[in-house]
């Protein structure tokens, strides 16, 4: 099993998974790719679906890592953002958009997701994948969220998620455990490279505490659309008009 050595405090945390996804940045899609069979390449997809992305639009992708969903939106049309606290996984992200054809403007930043430099009512569209669970403060990270979207306009995040089925989630965490540190060895020689994922979950309000916080900050026709029984989620919301 992963250690607990992410674990110390929220900061303490955080530092430690921003060095962590600096050593990872040129090998993290692919490990994504096998630790998840591919599967994260769907649920990346399906949280592009709810978006509804539209050209002309704003959106501010957070913890944008390598910059897949932030290049999805600007494809759109939609005049992207995307921000991460780690400069290795952004230069990975600015390499790999030069090498494309965009429909829009697309700009990395690097900064912190509790603390988004834009102001408020900026955003049409604000994701995250796989970023809300490693903050320090996860839901001053989702009140972030809620500020520099404009009004009517969407919030998601898509994240591990917590089955309710307790059979599928005990072989589900038992994968976590088990296998996932197996592949931070391999690739990474260290089995906390992605190991950390189920002590992040376990400390994680998942898809029914993202919710209820949403609900909290005003947000309207929040909902939770469980993927793959539950192991992975999307929440969404709107901020009212």
């Amino acid at each position: 099993m992963a250690s607990n050595r992410y674990y110390d405090s929220g900061e303490q945390r955080a530092a430690r998974v921003r060095d962590l996804f600096d050593t990872i940045a040129s090998r993290y899609d692919l490990i994504n790719d096998l630790q998840s069979f591919g599967l994260h390449r769907h649920w990346k997809r399906r949280l592009l679906q709810l978006a509804e992305a539209r050209p002309g639009q704003r959106a501010l992708d957070l913890c944008c890592g390598t910059g897949d969903v932030t290049r999805a939106l600007a494809q759109r049309g939609v005049e992207t953002v995307g921000l991460d606290f780690s400069q290795p996984m952004l230069a990975v992200a600015n390499a790999r958009t030069k090498a494309r054809s965009l429909g829009a403007a697309i700009q990395f930043l690097r900064g912190d997701a509790q603390q988004i430099p834009f102001p408020d009512n900026r955003f049409d569209l604000v994701t995250i994948s796989y970023g809300l669970r490693n903050l320090a403060d996860w839901q001053l990270g989702l009140r972030e969220m809620q500020r520099v979207t404009r009004p009517g306009g969407r919030i998601l995040v898509l994240d591990f998620g917590k089955p309710d089925n307790a059979i599928w989630r005990g072989i589900y965490f038992a994968y976590l455990r088990r296998f996932v540190p197996i592949l931070g060895r391999i690739f990474c020689g260290d089995a906390d490279t992605h190991g950390y994922i189920l002590e992040s979950l376990l400390h994680y309000a998942a898809q029914k505490g993202v919710a209820a916080k949403m609900e909290e900050l005003g947000l309207t026709r929040v909902r939770v659309v469980n993927l793959t029984g539950g192991i992975m989620s999307i929440n969404y919301g709107e901020k009212p008009l």
